[in-house]
């Protein structure tokens, strides 16, 4: 919302009166904490209203019959039926116009939300993977237009496919409209983002920030001769930082969010949300005032677009990731989704050492075992890279294990560089000061298919495949909806070509977004090669999650410890009958009693993967290398 223009005031509306009056009240706090100090929140109230009213005003029928049914039932999400597909639309399709040719595709596998990686119009060039965006109500040329994209969300739609899309709320591009007025002088924009006259503050700033790109981008300020001012950049030069500190940006934010929601925009992913705040003396990240800020745009949302849900792109330590779904005050009042990185930190730390203690610790001892009205985004890799998030608190607690020399285990494993490593991926942004290495990587080529096929290792081969399948068990199950990544449910490799590209080279995620491989998709039924393996055991461990109720987001996930190192366990505590999931981190068989699992011993059990019944050798279950279990008492 830009200070020109004024909403008209949009009829009475009795529902819209009824969520309004419902959403302030989860609304007026994290206003008054963020803004009561130095601005007039009642003013700001009435503007917001009047801003939700028109949108609410504007939205299409369909999309309002939608809101009717999940406001109804607003835990919709938590049903077990959930499963996201992750791509870009250039390597999955194209275009915008030909993904509803491939939406066949995406229902046979079993998936319910469809997320487009950036698709909004990036800056030329050079763009974070579409992450600098210059106009955040365009399309990227290149994939199509608005009115396309709307067709694109009504195809969707009508086949039961949710569509969500990156929004992202640290940065805009610098060839923005706000920057480009910003730049012109004006101090209406220019308070749109972290400027500064001189580098004083920024110095003082810098003592304690870190870096997030140091091999491309050192340092978090940039000075621009061109108008005489340093501009927070803590992602890249051309990524200025907005200041939320300024409500007039807030309602700008949400009145772009809103008009994106009418579009047919049912999932918001907001990108980089652990940066929104700055405090000096700080690392600026996971602040207070972030979660505030979350609340405010989570309830607004819902007042004008209740079928929209919000999932938060925070990848950070234990400690600081729970409170992205909502604990406190903010409790069942923030993001509905939250990506689980440490959940993935753990499967490829366990994977590689063959150890599962450390994650069993992690996630028993930081995580509760449900959220209210919230639940995780489960995944096993993302379009990112893997950051090892490996805390010393943790690490030590498994002697000689340091945090330091686990992450640079890690760091060597999954670059191949560790002597019996099976992985081919390599080292990201480095930054020995730190002593901070990330992992790029494609999830069969992590996991050890691409080095088995190039060295014609079938064995090799076989357990690579079940390595990929237990990983696809593990976040069907875990508790949360599963995000899998284009691509992973047919074993793509690394794709090395970006190397080519001067726009691509040196970011070296790029090396696991290759393109979808549609010839190998027309021969899965044809045969037993790798791509058909992983693709029918990825759609058979989805369709038996669809069927077990006992897995919807809403049942608690409990760890079970028996300090097997071996095997990582955990209980799904439904109220009619308890789901025992087990899964074999090595390339050996493991073994457990039941005693240990306490499974009832008048019961008779059966696996949900397979439909066998538990038969037990000498009186013990036995996993076999890289085996998912999903045990459920029979009756």
């Amino acid at each position: 919302m830009a200070r020109t223009t004024k909403p008209k005031t949009p009829k009475a509306d009795p529902l819209f009166d009824l969520r309004w009056q419902r959403g302030q009240r989860d609304l007026i706090g994290p206003l008054t904490r963020l803004y009561g100090g130095t601005h007039d929140v009642p003013a700001i109230m009435d503007r917001l209203r009047t801003l939700l009213a028109t949108h609410w005003h504007d939205r299409p029928d369909d999309l309002r019959a939608l809101d009717l049914t999940r406001d109804i039932d607003p835990d919709w999400f938590l049903s077990q039926d959930m499963v996201a597909y992750v791509f870009y639309i250039d390597k999955f399709a194209g275009t915008l116009a030909r993904v509803p040719d491939h939406i066949p595709y995406l229902k046979d596998l079993g998936v319910s939300h469809a997320h487009f990686m950036p698709c909004l119009r990036p800056r030329p060039g050079q763009s974070d993977g579409g992450h600098a965006v210059m106009d955040y109500r365009a399309i990227n040329p290149a994939l199509g237009t608005m009115e396309k994209f709307e067709t694109v969300a009504k195809a969707c739609r009508a086949e039961g496919i949710d569509l969500g899309i990156d929004i992202v709320l640290n940065h805009t591009a610098r060839e923005h409209e706000w920057a480009s007025r910003a730049r012109e002088g004006d101090p209406f924009y220019q308070a749109f983002y972290r400027m500064f006259d001189d580098d004083t503050l920024p110095k003082q700033y810098e003592k304690s920030l870190l870096e997030i790109f140091p091999a491309q981008s050192s340092g978090n300020f940039t000075y621009y001769p061109d108008f005489k001012k340093w501009v927070w950049t803590t992602f890249n030069e051309y990524q200025w930082d907005l200041n939320w500190e300024n409500p007039e940006l807030f309602l700008a934010i949400l009145d772009t969010i809103l008009h994106l929601a009418n579009k047919g925009v049912t999932i918001f992913r907001l990108d980089a949300v652990a940066f929104m705040w700055k405090k000096m003396g700080t690392i600026c990240q996971n602040l207070p005032e972030v979660h505030d800020l979350l609340q405010a745009l989570v309830q607004s949302t819902r007042v004008a677009a209740p079928a929209v849900i919000h999932k938060a792109e925070a990848i950070v330590g234990p400690a600081d990731l729970v409170a992205y779904l909502g604990t406190g005050r903010h409790e069942g009042k923030v993001s509905n989704l939250a990506h689980h990185n440490n959940l993935m930190v753990q499967f490829w730390s366990s994977l590689a050492s063959r150890d599962t203690r450390l994650m069993t610790y992690v996630m028993k001892t930081h995580f509760p075992e449900s959220f209210r009205h919230a639940c995780f985004a489960t995944y096993i890799r993302c379009h990112d890279n893997i950051g090892w998030a490996i805390t010393p608190e943790d690490a030590n607690r498994f002697p000689p294990m340091t945090d330091v020399g686990h992450r640079n285990f890690l760091a060597d494993f999954y670059a191949g560089d560790f002597e019996g490593s099976f992985a081919r991926g390599e080292d990201f942004q480095s930054n020995p000061e730190a002593g901070d290495r990330r992992t790029v990587g494609s999830f069969a080529s992590l996991a050890g298919l691409e080095r088995a096929l190039d060295e014609d290792d079938e064995p090799a081969a076989d357990l690579a495949i079940k390595r990929i399948l237990m990983g696809h068990a593990l976040i069907a199950s875990f508790g949360g909806v599963p995000h899998l990544y284009m691509g992973d449910e047919i074993g793509l490799l690394n794709d090395y070509s970006f190397h080519d590209d001067p726009d691509l080279a040196d970011d070296g995620r790029w090396m696991h977004r290759p393109q979808m491989d549609w010839a190998a998709v027309t021969t899965l039924p044809q045969g037993r090669t790798p791509a058909a393996r992983i693709h029918a055991g990825t759609k058979a461990i989805l369709a038996t999650r669809k069927a077990t109720p006992q897995l919807a987001s809403h049942i608690p996930t409990k760890i079970v410890d028996i300090s097997h190192p071996g095997l990582f366990i955990f209980e799904r505590l439904s109220d009619d009958r308890t789901v025992t999931c087990l899964f074999n981190f090595s390339e050996t068989d493991q073994s457990v009693t039941p005693w240990a699992l306490k499974l009832d011993p008048a019961r008779r059990y059966r696996d949900l993967l397979t439909g066998a019944p538990l038969n037990l050798k000498d009186g013990a279950i036995t996993l076999p290398p890289y085996a998912s279990l999903w045990l459920i008492p029979e009756g």
